[in-house]
């Protein structure tokens, strides 16, 4: 029997799991119109069941208990917008293992489990939709499968963390420090309580993971990501950086060059004149640069209510559209129709390239340190940094006279990251150096 529509439960009601019951009721009609059936939402579980949410629902359909969604063999496709670890892995492997298709936004747990998972969803022939996991509303995930498929990627740069874009934003544009500019972000709803998975980059690393997973073919590899957060940034580096014609954005970078991938995230200056270091605010940009069609930058809102609730809407979208085409099976309960292995799609392919170590990175950077104002400090310097191959691009030097030390600060040309650690802890003993020397990492000619 032919099925004539398509449900869904959804498992978590906070911001994004309210954006996206919004989108399914008010536009109910309109995706109707679109797949030529409807796509009813059967049941949201959630553990606070009397909160107010601005939306109306028909009776029975909000439920405390997520088991009703997982076993009930009407559900079509299952929605998890818990986030975190546990209980959404043991959630989703059950919805797997009782044939419903998972659309998911959960970046944490495909970064760390997420072999687990596709293995567990080809074994059983269901789908898994995970746009909403990176970048909110861009839908990148479904641009580097779908539409750069005829491509080989050969690097990512992305801002995909708001807090951490706005907070940097704020700094650039005013000068105040870190811990004000993150207040502010908190006041407005832009940073959690505890905003350290933004701050320290964390989110963004789990982003990257899946980023770099589709386009390199790597399995997820979250711990082997270098991950550096954006507490250590000061205004006065911000001025800096400008005054060399950079701006300083905490980005996430893939590379790949023959077999090596590199991936890290870490505050990085940018030349002003790159597309990506003018995203500003909360806003998200992914940098894209294949074989074939060249540099693209994809820009939007990374996070929020309504645009991470319409890219998980976009997955139902297709997800439907697949059940349709098997005549629903795998959600029936019945053993998987043979043609549907066609649409269980088994995107992260290992290829065979290997993550490239941190210390084997090679790249410009910009140093700051505060030396004393007398003859021969800089050629006592620049001797350390050309004994590890590393040569200067510029320098600016100020002078106070009211202070023993002054800042110092280089740009460098291109290095090797082991070098240059070894080449800073030579520096950082010298006793004409004052604290320890400040570094960033520079992205900029070959993005220009």
């Amino acid at each position: 029997m032919e099925k004539r529509s398509v449900n869904v439960g959804i498992i978590g009601f906070g911001t994004v799991g309210s954006g996206t019951a919004k989108i399914l009721l008010r536009k109910q009609n309109e995706l109707r119109h679109k797949l030529g059936f409807p796509v009813v939402l059967r049941n949201i579980a959630d553990v606070d069941v009397k909160k107010d949410r601005g939306i109306k629902l028909s009776k029975d359909v909000l439920i405390n208990d997520a088991h009703r969604i997982l076993n009930n063999p009407e559900i079509d496709i299952v929605v998890e917008l818990i986030g975190g670890i546990h209980p959404a892995k043991e959630f989703i492997l059950q919805a797997i293992k009782n044939g419903k298709h998972v659309v998911t936004a959960n970046k944490a747990l495909l970064a760390t489990d997420g072999q687990e998972i596709f293995k567990a969803a080809r074994k059983h022939c269901v789908d898994i939709g995970f746009e909403a996991s990176v970048a909110g509303s861009i839908p990148i995930i479904k641009i580097i499968r779908e539409s750069l498929v005829g491509n080989k990627i050969q690097s990512i740069y992305g801002i995909i963390n708001g807090t951490s874009n706005y907070i940097l934003t704020k700094m650039t544009e005013e000068g105040v420090d870190f811990t004000s500019a993150l207040k502010e972000a908190q006041a407005l709803g832009y940073a959690e309580a505890d905003p350290t998975f933004d701050i320290e980059g964390i989110d963004s690393a789990h982003k990257l993971t899946i980023l770099a997973s589709l386009s390199f073919g790597i399995p997820f590899s979250f711990k082997k990501i270098y991950t550096e957060g954006i507490t250590k940034i000061t205004p006065l580096d911000i001025q800096f950086a400008s005054e060399f014609g950079y701006k300083i954005k905490l980005l996430a970078i893939a590379k790949q060059a023959g077999n090596d991938v590199e991936i890290r995230v870490h505050p990085t200056m940018l030349s002003k004149g790159h597309l990506i270091a003018k995203v500003d605010g909360v806003f998200n940009a992914i940098y894209i640069e294949g074989d074939a069609a060249g540099s693209q930058l994809y820009y939007g809102r990374g996070a929020g209510e309504m645009p991470t609730g319409s890219a998980v809407v976009s997955d139902i979208m297709d997800i439907a559209g697949n059940i349709i085409k098997t005549q629903g099976t795998v959600a029936s309960g019945d053993p998987p129709r043979r043609e549907h292995r066609t649409q269980t799609k088994n995107w992260i392919q290992d290829t065979g390239c290997r993550i490239k170590k941190m210390e084997d990175i090679q790249t410009c950077y910009y140093l700051r340190f505060s030396a004393l104002d007398k003859p021969g400090v800089l050629s006592k310097i620049s001797g350390i940094l050309g004994s590890y191959n590393i040569s200067i691009k510029s320098m600016i030097q100020k002078g106070r006279k009211i202070q023993k030390a002054v800042p110092v600060v280089m740009m460098t040309h291109e290095a090797k990251e082991k070098d240059f650690v070894l080449a800073l802890k030579e520096i950082d003993r010298l006793s004409i150096v004052s604290g320890k020397t400040v570094y960033l990492r520079v992205e900029g000619g070959e993005l220009i």
